[in-house]
């Protein structure tokens, strides 16, 4: 019995991707904060899982061609531009404190993926090595 990798490490590994993906936008804002006219991005991970989601339930392959990843490694698509609570003078929308914390959330939430993605992976060695 072959073993599916996707079913076994479910979408732990696409969001690991994702996460990482995020911290480069939220630090592309952060690097930015003095540029006029720069406007603030960031990506929202619900949006993107309830498409992931929805492609699973509908995708039907009838061609060799059709695409079969869930996650593209392209996010642009599903990049937001992010409305600021006080305007600036000069255009700029990115407001560091609150980028500085969804840094740091998204921080947070890769190593929480990441190690859901080593449990994972550890388990499956186990039942490979049959312990």
């Amino acid at each position: 019995m072959a073993i599916s990798f996707d079913a076994a490490l479910g979408i732990h590994d696409d969001a690991l991707l994702y996460r990482a993906r995020r911290a480069e936008v939220l630090a592309n804002n952060i690097a930015n904060a003095d540029t006029p006219n720069f406007k603030a991005k960031d990506l929202e991970f619900s949006q993107i899982l309830n498409q992931a989601s929805e492609m699973t339930i509908k995708q039907t392959v009838t061609s060799p061609k059709h695409q079969t990843t869930l996650l593209s490694p392209d996010l642009a698509a599903d990049m937001m531009f992010r409305i600021p609570s006080q305007a600036s003078v000069d255009g700029n929308t990115v407001e560091v404190q609150q980028e500085m914390a969804r840094y740091t959330e998204n921080a947070l939430d890769y190593q929480t993926s990441f190690q859901l993605l080593n449990k994972k992976i550890t388990g499956l060695k186990s039942a490979i090595k049959g312990e």
